[in-house]
């Protein structure tokens, strides 16, 4: 079984799939299933994906009516009981996007993510200063914006210890792109150059002008350590966010982020890229 350190949304996603599997293996469609537990096909169908808690007394009505023995039984009870904690990102459902919460959740359990990011610095790579400036592009009250930077703090902790592996591809104009003062920007990229060293990030930059782009926008996918999860691929918007984990839709995905490497430069030419960038800031700057 996972170890509750997975997180809620994680464990919700595996303890829906357990209960899939268990559920085909004995035959019996998802109406009947249903009406074990007096609900409708459709909450037996956001149950099986994790998309919402689930009632550890449904999952018991579930696990009896699979006729599934003692010990999975109590083992799967004891993941509901997990799953059902609620994440440290939820203390801030009041400024996160409700559709938001689910990727933080699994960011949170992810094991490598793999990131395009045409117009930033992605943002599990962002200084709290950058972080501040670009959020500050938005819509948000002065308070508000300070606890998304917060947030976003909070959420490179598992980068920072060295937990998460990322694998980012940027724009060298997302680079360039002046957010805030060229000091702010020197600070941002030498982060970035120092980050670079360090066996827990792969950074490409993609050269300015180049055109033919493999993807239409920024896209992350995330791969988990359980083998039971599939690969997850998040694409977000201004309003809301996809999220893709059909193995056909994964696979394109994954072939745009191969061809978006291959475009960039090799990852061994990100420092010089960096520093070059940063002697054109300091010269500015000086001026």
């Amino acid at each position: 079984m996972p170890d509750s350190s997975d997180g809620p949304t994680v464990l919700r996603i595996l303890l829906g799939s357990h209960l899939r599997r268990l559920r085909e293996s004995r035959g019996i469609s998802a109406r009947r299933a249903a009406a074990s537990i007096r609900a409708s096909e459709s909450k037996i169908s956001r149950i099986e994906l994790g998309r919402n808690a689930i009632r550890e007394i449904d999952v018991l009505d579930l696990l009896n009516f699979y006729d599934v023995d003692p010990a999975e039984r109590e083992q799967l009870l004891t993941l509901a009981e997990q799953a059902n904690r609620p994440g440290w990102w939820q203390r801030h459902h009041d400024i996160l996007p409700e559709w938001f919460h689910a990727y933080v959740g699994m960011e949170e359990a992810a094991r490598s993510i793999r990131v395009y990011e045409p117009q930033f610095i992605p943002g599990l790579l962002q200084t709290e200063e950058y972080a501040a400036a670009v959020i500050s592009l938005g819509d948000f009250s002065i308070e508000d914006a300070e606890r998304h930077v917060m947030i976003r703090r909070e959420r490179q902790h598992r980068f920072r210890e060295g937990k998460l592996k990322l694998w980012a591809i940027v724009d060298e104009a997302a680079l360039r792109r002046p957010v805030a003062g060229a000091g702010m920007q020197i600070e941002q990229l030498c982060y970035l150059r120092k980050q670079s060293s360090t066996p827990a990030l792969t950074l490409q930059v993609i050269p300015y002008g180049m055109g033919g782009y493999a993807a239409p926008g920024g896209f992350s996918i995330l791969r988990f350590a359980d083998r039971d999860l599939p690969d997850l691929v998040y694409v977000e918007n201004l309003t809301s966010a996809l999220y893709l984990d059909k193995q056909a839709e994964v696979d394109r995905y994954l072939l745009a982020m191969e061809r978006l490497s291959i475009m960039a430069y090799e990852p061994q030419r990100t420092p010089q890229i960096l520093d070059e960038i940063i002697r054109e800031l300091e010269a500015i700057r000086d001026e």
